[in-house]
């Protein structure tokens, strides 16, 4: 267990396949982190009519991970700006 929470199982729906998704977080979270990438995937089929569905998924983490990567980039950079400004 983590933090004294027990394992729950969430069934979610991506790109037209169920997934039953084990783990800590709250069914609510689980939903919300398959709703996007549901969206995300049927932005780049439409964007990319002829992708496979294998090639499809790896463009969405790809462009995920992206997105993320550049997320965290930005909270270092605002966490070192304000470190500065308290410096100062």
């Amino acid at each position: 267990m983590a933090d004294g929470k027990e394992k729950q199982r969430t069934t979610v729906s991506i790109y037209g396949q169920q997934y039953t998704i084990v783990g800590y977080e709250a069914p609510s979270h689980v939903t919300k982190v398959a709703k996007q990438v549901d969206e995300k995937m049927r932005e780049i089929k439409s964007v990319n009519p002829y992708l496979d569905t294998t090639r499809l998924a790896v463009l969405t983490a790809v462009n995920v991970v992206d997105e993320y990567i550049k997320l965290q980039e930005k909270l270092e950079q605002l966490e070192k700006d304000k470190e500065e400004r308290n410096d100062v």
